[in-house]
């Protein structure tokens, strides 16, 4: 079998002549918007649009747009279509849409909520449009071939508002991306005009925060808006509105993060509900209509509609994130600006649209005056005029010789001969210039303000005005300051309720609510099995578990699912993973960590260890070295105060001591004091509370100092009932 040749071919070689162009491609033309505040893809539509005459005629058929659009953008209609739909009064996406529309345009909020095909929705350019295309017929702005050169087309749009602010842009290119979040027109046109008096103006105080077409509230953090604000970079948080109808109650949602959509809510809310995290709502609808978005939750009776919605801002899209990045193209190169690094370039920009506009209204003023400068001259002798003219007796010879009678240039003679027969009279040709002397201060004040750039950023100045006074809106998104905001903490998210923990000989851990273990308190346990500990706790609170092995396990109680009487519970060496020969010995509930654990150990010494030395900030699930392993182990103990306690010796000795005389340790393996001391080689073999004992002289066996050895046993107790100690 003959081998093909191979061609062999540097990597490096392959990317920079075969993906490069690629990838400066989407950055440059497709996906990073510019400093007019569009995408190309945006630019070619919207210009098509005004080509159409669509700024001031009657509504078309979206089909006719996108049809037309082809000529400057060629990519498939559909493509064309979605992008206009984004920039339509009917989608809700943009604060201050530039597409009057009608019909059936689907809304940003929404995933699954399809717009009409374009032969049935009818658009047109809405009248916020007049700022964006403002003199573009003036040269204010480069135009360049479109892709087959048959067409021009806008490099740029001269919008007459830093838009690039003001509506919100996303892309994805490639190694790159830009998101772009929206401000309130009225506040950024506030904003650029302090900026254009004082480049170092503190922009906090007139741009608020970001404004979105979804409304909403924002959560405000001080240091992460100046952080956009400076560098272009951030995030801040964005969370929906909702009221409680207590008539019916239910909660209805009727705004929500501009990152998020209605299904993606729901479903989530749906699968919270399903896995039991939930159990508020009895059902979820949404009730979105032509008066706009609104997602209904019926609640549970008695259910706290704040403390719900907390949990849902924390489990669900209902609090969301948006990552600003502020990637925008200037003179070709992406750069990433803070705010006031992009009203630098707008007003480069724009500064220089209205120079470029000016030239044009001089050199088109200049033109006229100097045709009406030649028109002047033959005032003086019009009769001299008809006669050169009727004189000459070749047509081609009339512009010569009117420029020699009059010593005026073929521009102007060409002006004057073109004059109708009727406007060779007094009258017309005085009306006609007078206007020289108002073009001569026209042009005196135009030249004036070309050369100073102070009067050009009061023209600026003015047209911002007048957009806010026209156009500027309020807000739609409301402002919340964090430091106001109650915490959502993982609390928050945990149902609260009283229950006991059951800890058997076996190793079954059972956790039952109350009002269940009301209902049957009969307890199913294995055969030979038995429970050999009892604690009443709540849902929030932490579990310890401490085995033989001077191991402590950690658990939230919350993480342990509920059972009933009648079923035997978790197994531990399941659920904590043990080993072979690890058993829990005994478990406490705590939510504060106060209170200490007493050890007591064969040798006579008593270890009694703060409680809040098992807790960690790392949630930590098994600690070792619990407590000391120096002796055997007889009794283990949670006390929240000091008790009296009885110990036992091998010997029949017996002592009641106080655990205030112990002294409290944060070392968990600590070997303790000593307690009891021995005699004769004896041990401890028990510790007991004192309301665990029935003897008829507590005293005689009672000592203020420790260690002691105790006293023995008097025969009249020796044949009381005494708990026997666990094994």
């Amino acid at each position: 079998m003959a081998t093909k040749n191979l061609l062999e071919q540097r990597i490096t070689e392959t990317l920079e002549t075969n993906y490069m162009p690629y990838a400066m491609s989407v950055i440059i033309s497709r996906a990073i918007p510019e400093i007019d505040g569009f995408k190309p893809s945006h630019r070619k539509l919207l210009y098509t649009m005004y080509k159409m005459g669509l700024l001031t005629g009657n509504r078309t058929k979206s089909a006719n747009v996108v049809g037309q659009t082809m000529k400057l953008n060629p990519h498939g209609d559909m493509t064309i279509y979605e992008t206009l739909v984004r920039l339509t009064r009917g989608n809700d996406a943009l604060l201050h849409p530039f597409v009057d529309s009608k019909g059936n345009f689907g809304k940003q909020y929404s995933r699954d909520m399809a717009y009409a095909a374009p032969r049935y929705t009818e658009v047109k350019l809405d009248k916020i449009c007049n700022e964006i295309f403002k003199d573009i017929d003036k040269n204010t702005v480069d135009f360049v071939d479109n892709y087959d050169g048959t067409l021009k087309e806008p490099t740029l749009l001269p919008t007459t508002f830093p838009n690039i602010l003001v509506n919100p842009n996303q892309g994805i290119a490639v190694g790159m991306a830009s998101n772009i979040c929206s401000f309130n027109l009225e506040e950024m046109c506030e904003t650029t005009i302090a900026y254009l008096k004082n480049e170092n103006t503190d922009i906090t105080k007139t741009l608020k925060a970001p404004d979105f077409s979804s409304g909403g509230k924002l959560i405000y953090n001080e240091k992460e808006i100046n952080e956009i604000y400076n560098t272009g970079k951030g995030s801040f948080k964005l969370r929906a509105k909702y009221r409680y109808d207590k008539s019916n109650n239910c909660i209805e949602i009727y705004e929500i993060p501009y990152t998020t959509t209605t299904e993606v809510i729901i479903d989530k809310i749906i699968d919270l509900v399903k896995t039991g995290k939930v159990k508020d709502i009895t059902d979820i609808r949404d009730e979105t209509d032509l008066n706009g978005l609104k997602i209904t939750l019926d609640l549970k009776r008695n259910t706290d509609p704040d403390k719900l919605m907390s949990r849902l801002f924390k489990l669900t899209t209902l609090q969301d994130t948006f990552s600003c990045n502020f990637n925008i193209l200037i003179n070709g190169a992406p750069v990433v600006l803070g705010v006031k690094g992009i009203l630098r370039e707008w007003t480069s920009f724009r500064i220089n649209c209205i120079k470029r506009q000016i030239t044009f209204d001089i050199d088109k003023k200049s033109d006229k005056l100097h045709l009406l400068k030649g028109l002047k001259k033959i005032l003086l002798d019009i009769d001299k005029a008809i006669k050169i003219i009727r004189e000459t007796e070749e047509d081609a010879y009339v512009i010569p010789n009117l420029m020699k009678g009059f010593d005026i240039d073929q521009t102007q003679a060409e002006f004057i001969a073109e004059i109708k027969l009727r406007n060779l009279n007094k009258e017309y040709i005085l009306k006609r210039t007078d206007e020289i002397d108002s073009l001569e201060k026209e042009l005196e004040d135009l030249r004036s303000t070309l050369n100073d750039e102070t009067k050009i950023k009061k023209v600026i100045i003015k047209e911002l005005r007048e957009i806010a006074k026209k156009y500027g809106q309020p807000r739609r998104t409301e402002i919340i300051y964090e430091e106001q905001m109650e915490e959502i903490t993982e609390e928050h998210l945990i149902d609260d309720y009283n229950l006991k923990i059951f800890l058997t000989e076996q190793s079954y851990l059972k956790k039952i609510p109350l009002i269940s273990l009301r209902a049957n308190a009969d307890q199913k346990l294995k055969e030979n099995d038995a429970i050999i500990q009892e604690i009443e706790t709540n849902n929030r609170a932490d579990l310890l578990l401490f085995s033989n092995k001077h191991t402590v396990y950690k658990l939230k109680v919350h993480e342990i699912a509920d059972c009933k009487a009648s079923n035997l519970g978790e197994y531990l060496p399941n659920l904590l993973q043990l080993d072979a020969d690890e058993k829990i010995i005994y478990v406490v509930a705590t939510n504060d960590y106060t209170g200490f654990m007493l050890f007591s150990f064969e040798n006579g010494k008593i270890a009694k260890i703060d409680l809040n030395s098992y807790a960690t900030k790392t949630n930590r699930k098994k600690l070792a070295n619990a407590y000391s392993n120096f002796a055997r182990l007889i009794h283990i103990i949670y006390l929240q105060e000091d008790i009296e306690l009885v110990a036992f010796s091998s010997i029949n000795k017996v002592l009641v001591f106080n655990t205030a005389n112990i002294s409290l340790k944060t070392t968990r393996d600590s070997q303790g004091v000593q307690v009891l001391n021995s005699k004769k080689g004896s041990t401890m073999v028990k510790v007991r509370r004192v309301d665990e004992v029935e003897f008829e002289d507590l005293d005689y066996y009672r000592t203020k100092n420790i260690p002691a050895t105790g006293c023995y046993l008097k025969p009249e107790d020796r044949n009381k009932d005494q708990i026997t100690l666990w094994e």
